[in-house]
């Protein structure tokens, strides 16, 4: 009960921001799901060269898929949009950096690159294809920076920070490794396969995080540092 003379806490307001929270998680994690299996399909379907080439391939213009692929993609960044809009109060970083993350990856899948997305130093590239490069470069750094945010920030619960802190642990040493494999080795098997572990890997932090903050009610203050 309140207190003689002190008005009521605004309990319908944040009941309702709540109910609000969870439904954009629920939305996430349809977004992230619809959109995996769409990209999936697309570079599963497509000619693409396999393992030794890159996701980004199955958008090709011209591509019998090359739709497919960017509805996935338009729909993981809006799944990347609407996971920052279901964080709690107080998480201040992340839900910014899923947001840029969220417009890279639209670039990345407005921007179609040539045949083959070449990219330097190995291979001579058009000013589409550095766009698309560097747009899903940097849409990636923003989601791992997002999840180290994540997993240090005590307001956005044990469950977020936990799930945060396993996917950026795992992601990071794989984006450093395909780094230099590309500088290095360029395009082969080892940056397929490294590159799809990291979508892979976003893509099963952001169907979780999304689903526990669809489940999870809202963490007060007190307990979001235990």
């Amino acid at each position: 009960m309140a207190e003689p003379g002190r008005p009521a806490a605004p309990t319908v307001p944040r009941a309702r921001g709540e109910v609000a929270r969870r439904v954009a998680g629920s939305a996430a994690a349809g977004c992230s799901l619809a959109g995996a299996v769409a990209v999936t399909l697309a570079v599963v379907a497509g000619p693409g060269p396999g393992f030794t080439g890159y996701v980004s391939e199955a958008g090709i213009a011209g591509s019998a898929h090359a739709a497919t692929y960017r509805i996935g993609i338009l729909a993981l960044a809006g799944a990347l949009l609407l996971i920052g809009a279901a964080l709690p109060p107080g998480v201040w970083a992340a839900p910014a950096l899923l947001a840029t993350g969220a417009v890279f990856t639209a670039v990345s899948g407005a921007v179609t690159c040539s045949g083959g997305c070449p990219l330097p130093p190995f291979e001579r590239a058009t000013a589409a294809d550095l766009v698309h490069g560097g747009a899903s470069i940097a849409a990636t750094a923003a989601v791992v920076f997002a999840m180290i945010t994540l997993a240090v920030s005590g307001p956005a619960g044990r469950t977020v920070r936990r799930l945060a802190g396993v996917a950026a642990a795992l992601t990071l040493p794989l984006c450093a490794t395909v780094g230099l494999a590309m500088l290095v080795l360029g395009r082969g098997p080892v940056v397929g396969v490294l590159e799809r572990l990291i979508l892979a890997l976003a893509v099963l932090w952001g169907v979780s995080t999304a689903t526990a903050l669809a489940l999870c009610k809202e963490p007060h203050a007190a307990r979001s540092f235990r």
